[in-house]
This record gives C-alpha cells, sequence and structure tokens, in this order.
C-alpha cells in the first residue's frame, strides 16, 4: 500500500472515531460508544501495522479531548482508544495464563485512574452512592470486568469477521 493511501485511511478512521465519540453526548452510551470508537484503530492496525494504528489512535485522543464528553474522552483516551492495538502486543505472548491477568491489571487500574480523575476534575464523591450500599464500587468494578472480558472476546471475534469477510469485499470494491 502506497504511503498516501496510509495516511489517508489513518485519517478516516481516526475521523470516523471522533464522529463516533461525538455520539456518547446522548444518554447511556458514555462506555459503549468508547468501546466501538477503538474498533476503527483496530481496522488500522489490521490493514497497515501497529505504527500506523499508533498514529491514527493519538490523531483521534488528540482531536477527542478537545470535543468530546469527559467521561467517554477519558475512557477512549485511556482504554479502549488503544485497546485493540495492546491487546494484539498482549497476545503475542501467547500464554493466556499471562495474557488474561495482565489485560485485566490494566482495565481495572485505568477504570480506577478514571473515576479518580473524574471525583478530582468534576468533584464527584462516589462514596456517597448508596445505591448499591457501601459496596457499590466493588460491585460495579466487579461487572465491568465481566464486560471487558466480553469486549475482549468481541474484540478478536470483529477481527476475524473483518479480515475475512468484510476485508475481501473491501477488496472486490476497489479494484
Amino acid at each position: 500500500m502506497k504511503k498516501t493511501n496510509k495516511i489517508t485511511l489513518c485519517a478516516l478512521m481516526a475521523a470516523l472515531a471522533v464522529v463516533m465519540m461525538l455520539l456518547a453526548y446522548f444518554p447511556y452510551l458514555t462506555y459503549t460508544i468508547p468501546a466501538f470508537a477503538g474498533l476503527c484503530i483496530m481496522v488500522v492496525l489490521l490493514e497497515i501495522g501497529t505504527k500506523w494504528a499508533i498514529l491514527a489512535y493519538i490523531t483521534s485522543a488528540v482531536l477527542t479531548l478537545l470535543f468530546c464528553e469527559p467521561e467517554a474522552m477519558l475512557m477512549y483516551v485511556f482504554l479502549f482508544g488503544y485497546y485493540p492495538i495492546l491487546k494484539a502486543l498482549i497476545e503475542k505472548i501467547n500464554n493466556p495464563f499471562l495474557e488474561w491477568p495482565l489485560k485485566m491489571i490494566i482495565f481495572n487500574v485505568v477504570v480506577i485512574f478514571v473515576y479518580s480523575v473524574i471525583a478530582k476534575l468534576f468533584g464527584v464523591d462516589f462514596s456517597n452512592d448508596f445505591t448499591l450500599g457501601k459496596y457499590t464500587a466493588y460491585i460495579v468494578l466487579a461487572v465491568g470486568n465481566v464486560v471487558f472480558v466480553i469486549y475482549d472476546i468481541t474484540v478478536a471475534k470483529m477481527s476475524t469477521f473483518y479480515f475475512y469477510i468484510i476485508k475481501p469485499k473491501l477488496r472486490k470494491f476497489f479494484k
């Protein structure tokens, strides 16, 4: 692929990720949209490699910082935006007994960090949420871990789907 085509693909996928992130202003899409926007970076990773995917992520992250809803923006910048790249690098270890704990540690550290930043920036006191009692944060984090495992498996399935179903159709279309 020519360099201009690579730059174009990176720009298009970064722009698509940012446009998707703008949808996070709608209620209840705070976590879903960053997860889907990260799949745009996955396309760049699959098509032209890690270096270009990192460039697309940086571009989309900077634009997301400027224009998007704060909580979704933090989740995209600190986790979902680069996760497809990180997932590919971690899975090169080729040992699920090391890969999964590493992924889960990264997820938990990032989520705790993001909510610490939100609490500091916006003065939110999460300890006063008694919806589920004093264990609310732990229950939400546990559910988040389950959903993250499902997301990780979904990213793998989506990359396979893209590689074997969508990519051949795009190749035929652009010939």
